[in-house]
């Protein structure tokens, strides 16, 4: 199998690319990509890659450079005989713009879609979603993890009593009641209301939170302002400890400052997207060794089924 395999990682996130390659026992290929001075990217493989399977690992976060070289290392494996291009995006970027929710506006998920299918990948690899449906925009095989994987045990270890889950906008629903029955604990639903995007005006928690040991789920952490607004609404209301978890911490703007000096007592991410700079609030748990199994099933061609079964 490793023979078959080559192991590609952009700029955007090394650190995980390296511990997927750890995992695997595989090394990352040696590349080289080029930026010019106006910001131009050119990338090439300095190892053949003629009839092996290729495994792009390249989040797509901000800035927009991060797609533009996926795209051109997807363009280069297929221009040097790669039998397969599978893209590897822990986080898919876009993936907020999956519909039409005004007139004329785009939908810039359905365009990733195209441009990593014209690009020329056979199969795409990523993780929590912001909307499942994005799975429908690829005509091509996709396989989505979820965080519950790694974020389950997390909890369990946790062994607390009065364990309360709480999604802290109504999108996030379907995930905390199935966290909640998993757990076999409570949980309880944030009502937000938006004066403008990025901009919570006011948020209220339907569900009882008293005495409460609250976890705060959601899959992306931009602003932090919704998570700051629900840690204070749900301590106002009598929760003990509060925490957070969320897949992609995305940290825009003065987002970690804001978190760092909320009411949550601890925030918990994936490596999904590297955090800019340390923090005691903050708790990393890794995706690698997950990824690393998913990578093998799919060149086993076995099932991911058993990967998503946390009591295994």
């Amino acid at each position: 199998m490793k023979s078959k395999i080559a192991l590609v990682s952009g700029r955007a996130n090394l650190a995980l690319a390296e511990k997927i390659s750890q995992n695997l026992h595989i090394p990352l290929l040696d590349e080289e990509i080029v930026q010019f001075k106006d910001g131009e990217i050119q990338a090439y493989y300095n190892e053949t890659i003629r009839g092996k399977h290729v495994f792009i690992i390249q989040p797509t976060f901000s800035p927009a450079e991060n797609i533009m070289e996926l795209l051109i290392l997807i363009d280069a494996a297929k221009r040097a005989s790669a039998a397969e291009i599978i893209a590897v995006i822990p986080y898919f970027g876009y993936s907020r713009q999956d519909r039409k929710d005004k007139p004329r506006t785009s939908i810039g998920a359905k365009l990733m879609a195209n441009l990593l299918t014209a690009a020329g990948i056979n199969r795409l690899i990523t993780m929590d979603l912001h909307a499942d449906q994005i799975q429908g925009f690829f005509e091509i095989p996709v396989d989505h993890l979820y965080a519950s994987t790694v974020f389950l045990p997390y909890i369990r270890n946790l062994n607390w009593d009065n364990l309360c889950i709480v999604s802290p906008d109504t999108g996030g629903t379907k995930r905390a009641s199935t966290y909640a029955k998993f757990l076999n604990c409570d949980f309880a639903i944030g009502f937000k209301q938006r004066e403008r995007a990025n901009e919570v005006a006011s948020l209220q928690i339907i569900g009882n939170v008293k005495n409460k040991n609250v976890i705060l789920l959601d899959d992306i952490m931009d602003t932090g302002g919704t998570l700051c607004k629900a840690a204070i609404r749900v301590k106002e209301l009598g929760a003990e400890k509060v925490y957070a978890m969320c897949t992609h911490a995305l940290l825009s703007g003065n987002a970690m400052e804001n978190l760092e000096n909320s009411a949550i007592d601890k925030i918990v991410v994936t490596d999904t997207i590297p955090l800019a700079h340390p923090s005691e609030k903050f708790e990393v748990v890794s995706i690698a060794q997950l990824v690393a199994e998913v990578i093998k099933s799919v060149m086993d061609k076995t099932s991911i089924s058993s990967h998503f079964e946390v009591d295994k």
